[in-house]
């Protein structure tokens, strides 16, 4: 094989690993917040079923889900206690 059409062959091979590897991974970062959100609405659910018999009730909302989600177990006490001794 000629150098030319090595190179040519390798320089189109890396173009086309960057054009197609590109639009992953802004996807895969959305899909992963998206999935953090979910495990945060889902911890504040049991939050409010157990939290129920001493009086928390935390909302779930977009806001409130994003924070136990990104934040996990102590962002969900962390709301607890906001809603709790704050509000």
């Amino acid at each position: 094989m000629e150098p030319i059409a090595f190179v040519t062959v390798i320089t189109g091979l890396i173009l086309l690993l960057l054009v197609m590897g590109a639009p992953v991974k802004p996807m895969r970062f959305l899909g992963g917040a998206f999935i953090k959100i979910i495990i945060g609405a889902i911890f504040l659910f049991f939050l409010n079923a157990f939290g129920n018999s001493i009086g928390v009730h935390v909302p779930i909302n977009p806001a409130t889900a994003a924070v136990a989600g990104f934040l996990g177990i102590p962002g969900v006490c962390a709301l607890a206690a906001i809603q709790y001794w704050v509000i």
